[in-house]
């Protein structure tokens, strides 16, 4: 007979108010029951602001209980959660080889981000971060590192998956020149991973008063971007996260900006020189294990503001967010580890 578990989570409603709720859920062979701890607040999250859903989607805690067909993981087991929430584990993408275009060599590169039969956050409307607990697939956990804090990897799995992604994924090499536009909740990740990585690390901004900031967190030059275009003279660079026309020939542009808006490309421009833009979605498993290794080998850290879990908590932090104070990361504290106390969930 499966085990039955019982949790409070906060839901988004039509009138954009967070709604606390409780779900009841059956737990499958493959699934394992969390203590969430925290939940990063992602820019992504004011999209479902409005839908009946449980709000949050990236996030780390603990293993509560297990179902009878995981293996790999134990209860005690301190994991951590993304975008996407299952994976089938043996499409072509998720056991996918490649040709990188560096080196000509085969590489195992395991895109399961991109699994054919993939469940991502918002296809489940009881699964989410923005609450006590969670009930996840096995197949898109991942163990955190010992030396890793809780606060700092929740919002390190989908944001700082999305930006190491497109460092490492693709043609960056140590020594490029790559431009981080925008110094936020997603480019102070980057910025920070990419000087760690060897890149020249050119940091753009419409906010003088960064500077600082990025050069400790990294940049080697800093320029201040009006009207979308640099106040200072700057050479050109070989990846930029986003203006073309300041992008050298043979070079890639990724605009990992979520958006339903549609992109004005100049195609003459992109042949003539070369260029490239490629989309970019979160991590694999592989990826987002090496990432989360290397910031801890390098003592990299994203920059957070935390609220409790609770609903004037989130409502704080979406408004934060929506204001445009946040610095640079929300992170949501769940009420039982504010308390170091454990609750008691029913179940049967």
């Amino acid at each position: 007979m499966p085990q039955t578990v019982e949790f409070s989570v906060f839901r988004g409603s039509s009138s954009g108010d967070i709604v606390p709720g409780t779900i009841r859920r059956d737990l499958k062979p493959t699934e394992v029951f969390l203590d969430i701890s925290h939940a990063g607040l992602c820019g992504t999250d004011r999209l479902f602001k409005e839908k009946e859903v449980v709000l949050g989607h990236e996030g780390a805690g603990t293993v509560r209980d297990i179902g009878s067909a995981v293996t790999h993981l134990k209860p005690g087991d301190r994991v951590g959660f993304g975008w996407v929430q299952k994976v089938c584990g043996h499409c072509d993408y998720c056991l996918s080889v490649s040709t990188a275009a560096s080196s000509g060599k085969l590489m195992k590169t395991g895109k399961d981000q991109y699994c054919d039969h993939r469940k991502q956050y918002g296809s489940d409307f009881e699964i989410g971060s923005f609450a006590t607990h969670a009930v996840f697939d096995i197949s898109m956990l991942i163990k955190l590192p010992d030396e890793l804090e809780l606060e700092y990897a929740a919002p390190l799995m989908c944001g700082g998956a999305t930006v190491w992604e497109a460092l490492t994924s693709y043609d960056a090499q140590p020594g490029d020149r790559v431009a981080i536009q925008g110094i936020g909740g997603l480019g102070h990740l980057a910025i920070q991973f990419a000087s760690a990585l060897g890149y020249e690390v050119v940091a753009l901004s419409s906010s003088p008063q960064k500077k600082d900031e990025a050069i400790g967190l990294g940049a080697k030059e800093f320029h201040v971007l009006k009207n979308g275009i640099p106040e200072t003279s700057m050479a050109k660079v070989k990846h930029l996260f986003w203006i073309l026309s300041f992008v050298a020939n043979g070079g890639v542009v990724y605009p990992l900006t979520i958006s339903s808006q549609s992109l004005q490309i100049p195609v003459l421009a992109l042949d003539a020189n070369g260029i490239r833009v490629q989309g970019s979605a979160v991590a694999s498993r592989l990826a987002i294990r090496k990432m989360l290794r290397f910031v801890v080998v390098h003592r990299l850290r994203p920059i957070i503001m935390s609220w409790p879990m609770t609903k004037d908590g989130i409502q704080a932090a979406f408004k934060t967010l929506e204001d445009g104070k946040m610095r640079y990361r929300g992170v949501l504290v769940s009420q039982r580890y504010l308390m170091g106390k454990p609750v008691v969930e029913k179940m049967k």
